[in-house]
């Protein structure tokens, strides 16, 4: 089994189907609405990035791109090394396992946090969100990105996953931590069913997943996401 940081909340969609997961990351928002909207809010050109929960490093090349450099930290060691492999020929990228309450950063050593799907329910994170405050510098920027569940197909889908996640709670834990909310619409856009059919699968329990093939069959799938922002 692979070594898990201490203190890791498990991530069954990624931990336990990496392959897929990659065409979660392939389908998600072909537009770039999301790195517009963080670009507008803190650039990260010539910034230290870290993409905290980084999996298995789909998002680093793209900050590399920009970012004087990037650090990718996850907990499941696997992973971690499958993000070391894909950035091994990125001389600005660098990946560590550790969990987000216990960051292998030293203080004041990061400008621009991106959290993608790393922190789904707002209460319990506080220990993560601690660890933030010490290793953003002033002037920096925390970005969590989070499922909205009030609102489009995969709100719903995600809300009827987890009948007592409760929407309202969550947003009263982020705007008490300062943090402000840009609601935003993507979209999932793939090129097969079957791999529409598989996201769904490691996304869902068994049932649902059948019954959002059942009811949906297209290849697009319209996703309300909110984007919680906070500079230092």
């Amino acid at each position: 089994m692979a070594e898990i940081a201490p203190g890791a909340v498990p991530s069954p969609n990624i931990w336990n189907s990496p392959q897929v997961y990659e065409l979660e990351n392939r389908a998600v928002d072909p537009d770039g609405v999301l790195a517009a909207a963080m670009r507008a809010i803190r650039p990260w050109q010539g910034a230290d990035v870290l993409d905290l929960g980084c999996g298995t490093g789909y998002h680093l090349p793209f900050f590399a791109a920009d970012a004087q450099r990037v650090i990718g930290v996850e907990p499941h060691a696997g992973l971690a090394e499958a993000a070391a492999r894909r950035t091994r020929n990125l001389g600005n990228v660098t990946v560590r396992v550790g969990a987000a309450q216990s960051l292998p950063l030293a203080d004041a050593s990061v400008d621009v946090v991106h959290a993608r799907w790393a922190y789904f329910f707002g209460p319990g994170c506080e220990p993560g969100l601690l660890e933030l405050n010490r290793v953003v510098r002033r002037g920096g920027a925390v970005f969590v990105i989070d499922n909205d569940a009030t609102r489009s197909t995969f709100g719903r889908w995600f809300q009827r996953s987890l009948p007592k996640y409760d929407p309202a709670e969550v947003e009263r834990f982020w705007t008490r931590h300062g943090f402000t909310r840009e609601p935003l619409m993507i979209r999932w856009s793939f090129q097969k069913r079957d791999d529409f059919a598989a996201v769904l699968r490691i996304e869902f329990p068994p049932d649902l997943a059948e019954a959002c093939l059942r009811e949906h069959d297209e290849l697009e799938v319209d996703y309300a996401v909110n984007l919680w922002w906070r500079c230092l």
